[in-house]
């Protein structure tokens, strides 16, 4: 192959670590598999029906750019109620990250600084270098708290967005409501796009606060994957200022297209479906791993989601990974994946609670090495 048919773009970043791992898992046999991303709990029964139906009935087509009138038209009387902003538009993404493609896509001309918190989800910066974006992370170290003054050093002329992730993955950590409002507020002081990916929302331990409530004019990511269990279903949504969201509307007629049509109609079926039984299983977990391992780790205790971040009690992050995997056939990702220091490491604790106990005996051994 010619290496002229390979873009500049490429080489602004590279493949994801945590894919790596993945295809690491599929040559063990039987890991501890504490990696995976994606809840372990299965789609609701009222989604795969409604999925059932849909392919029964030839529901194989487009749906409208903007989503499923039923499904869109449903979410954006709620946040109406919820938020009483009369500029607030919402529409059906494929998938959170789909969302957050177009959102740079539409905001980001080459050169444009783009600030999220360190550690941070692995695409904030990839997708930040896709656009020709400066990608400024601002670390939250070490006990993930979003710091305000670091936040306000870190913003410059240049500044066109701040990613704000709460619940956040890999940390766990949950911005309180005063962290919330002080970096609405600053978004909006120095007229700088707000985007809050809030995928994992429902996995939340404590109160949870949105920017929105403070700054109209922030975005809103959203979607059923996390939340009800359908990560392949591709169901997200967007919700902000009804012009940003006509240009990402735009952007995605030119690349997504639409969310799958079938996704979408499992995705309104399960609008109403209580999920507390699988968020209560969920903190339980955490618990458990959490007093296992407190005393041999330095961990800060999650607060959503389903992570956890431990620092590596000997070595680098990605030094302590190898050995879990090389062995004890524990997979984990590294630190460095998630970040711009290589000190610590992510559990996803959704797993069984017997994956968990035998990772739990894995992690002792280490810590004593």
């Amino acid at each position: 192959m010619s290496s002229r048919w390979i873009s500049k773009r490429a080489g602004t970043f590279e493949a994801s670590g945590i894919r790596r791992v993945f295809d690491l898992a599929a040559k063990l046999k039987d890991p501890i598999n504490l990696s995976i991303g994606q809840p372990d709990f299965d789609v609701p029964a009222e989604a795969r029906q409604a999925m059932i139906d849909a392919v029964n009935g030839a529901k194989s087509g487009y749906t409208p750019t903007q989503g499923l009138a039923a499904l869109r038209e449903t979410m954006q009387k709620r946040i109406d109620v919820k938020y009483l902003h009369p500029d607030r538009s919402v529409f059906i993404a494929s998938g959170t990250s789909g969302a957050l493609a177009l959102a740079l896509l539409v905001a980001v001309d080459p050169g444009d600084e783009v600030i999220f918190f360190d550690p941070y989800f692995v695409m904030y910066d990839a997708l930040v270098r896709m656009t020709g974006g400066v990608p400024v992370p601002v670390s939250t170290y070490p006990h993930f708290q979003y710091d305000l003054q670091r936040l306000t050093d870190a913003v410059t002329p240049k500044t066109k967005v701040i990613i704000l992730n709460s619940p956040a993955n890999p940390s766990g950590k949950v911005a309180t409501r005063e962290e919330v409002k002080a970096v609405a507020e600053l978004a909006a002081k120095h007229d700088i796009l707000l985007i809050s990916d809030e995928i994992y929302s429902t996995f939340c331990y404590q109160e949870f606060a949105s920017p929105a409530e403070y700054n109209p004019q922030t975005l809103v990511l959203d979607g059923f994957s996390k939340s009800h269990g359908m990560p392949g279903w591709r169901v997200g949504y967007a919700h902000g200022p009804k012009e940003l969201i006509e240009q990402m509307l735009k952007f995605q007629q030119y690349t997504f297209v639409c969310s799958p049509h079938v996704g979408q109609l499992g995705a309104l079926a399960v609008l109403d479906t209580d999920m507390s039984v699988q968020i209560k299983s969920y903190k339980k977990r955490r618990d458990m791993l959490y007093d296992a391992l407190k005393d041999d780790y330095e961990i800060n205790k999650p607060e959503g989601a389903f992570y956890m971040f431990p620092k590596a009690p000997w070595g680098t992050g990605t030094e302590f990974v190898e050995k879990a995997i090389t062995e004890y056939s524990m997979l984990i990702i590294p630190g460095g994946v998630f970040s711009t220091q290589d000190t610590h490491f992510r559990i996803s604790y959704s797993a069984t609670e017997a994956m968990i106990q035998r990772g739990i005996e894995a992690f002792k051994k280490l810590a004593k090495r």
